[in-house]
């Protein structure tokens, strides 16, 4: 194909995605709205795939798999009831802003290329797995109340300070271990806090390192990851090298392994108390599993 009709079927196509563009951004901006319409949903999805099926003819891949991440966003919505929340609308609106700005390169640059949008496409995948982390969250019915929870996880950090400052004692430890406790009920259904959690409370019952260090760590850790949380990008919350060494290393001193002990009262009401006072939810979930395979 010469140059001129090159030229004259990527002007086709930069005028129909701008109009698709239009589409997309009418329905974002009133998307609490147009989720109520499945015609403007339908509208949406067609326009995403409409520029997804020209790029790729073009060979532009930056634009197409930007616009096929937003078509399968405006799919979930196609096939499912969505109550829509700010956060939503932004996460819809930033793909589409990267949309946006890919096709608008391409208009103004004779000489476009993947190669000149690899930090927009990166942005624009970032953006689009929280909006797809946060769609299956409000699918599954666990929308987080985010500002409770920065609240939650602040008072408990301000708690842990507090703890870490006394001298290192059998009841400060176990009082830290109380507070991992409520750290673990913030947020009971997302895996992945839970095992940083886990780990933390491990990390804590450590004695080979001094106590300073132990709480430098944590204290960062869940501070860090209380912000990955409240922001929703939950694929962060992994434990860093640092708390997994604390944990690894914990209760060994000179090749000895030992453990915390935790006072068991006699009657099943106290031993309850006891264990819900001690463990978290998952951690007593796995005590349930063990004594019921033993019984």
């Amino acid at each position: 194909m010469d140059t001129a009709n090159q030229q004259r079927i990527l002007g086709y196509f930069i005028e129909e995605a701008k109009e698709h563009l239009q589409t997309l951004e009418q329905g974002i901006l009133q998307l609490s709205t147009s989720v109520r319409d499945a015609e403007t949903v339908n509208e949406m999805f067609r326009a995403a795939h409409s520029v997804k099926g020209g790029a790729a003819m073009l060979g532009y891949t930056s634009i197409q798999k930007t616009a096929h991440r937003l078509e399968d966003s405006f799919k979930i919505l196609k096939d499912n009831p969505v109550d829509v929340d700010q956060k939503l609308e932004t996460l819809f609106l930033n793909g589409y802003d990267h949309l946006q700005d890919l096709i608008e390169r391409l208009e103004n640059s004779a000489n476009f290329s993947d190669s000149d949008a690899v930090e927009i496409l990166q942005q624009a995948e970032s953006n689009f797995t929280l909006l797809d982390q946060y769609l299956q969250q409000l699918l599954s019915g666990g929308s987080l109340d985010n500002a409770n929870i920065s609240q939650k996880v602040t008072t408990i950090l301000k708690q842990m300070l507090q703890l870490f400052k006394q001298p290192d004692s059998p009841e400060s430890r176990q009082k830290l271990h109380i507070a991992c406790k409520h750290l673990g009920e913030v947020a009971p259904e997302e895996a992945n806090w839970q095992k940083l959690v886990e780990t933390t409370q491990l990390a804590i019952t450590n004695k080979k390192y001094p106590y300073s260090t132990i709480a430098q760590v944590v204290i960062k850790e869940i501070k860090q990851a209380g912000d990955y949380l409240h922001s929703g990008q939950t694929n962060h919350l992994v434990p860093s090298k640092n708390l997994q060494q604390l944990a690894a290393t914990a209760g060994q001193t000179s090749g000895v392994a030992t453990t915390s002990t935790v006072t068991i009262p006699t009657d099943p009401q106290g031993a309850a108390v006891a264990l819900i006072k001690t463990f978290n939810k998952q951690q007593i979930k796995q005590i349930f599993q063990i004594i019921s395979s033993r019984i």
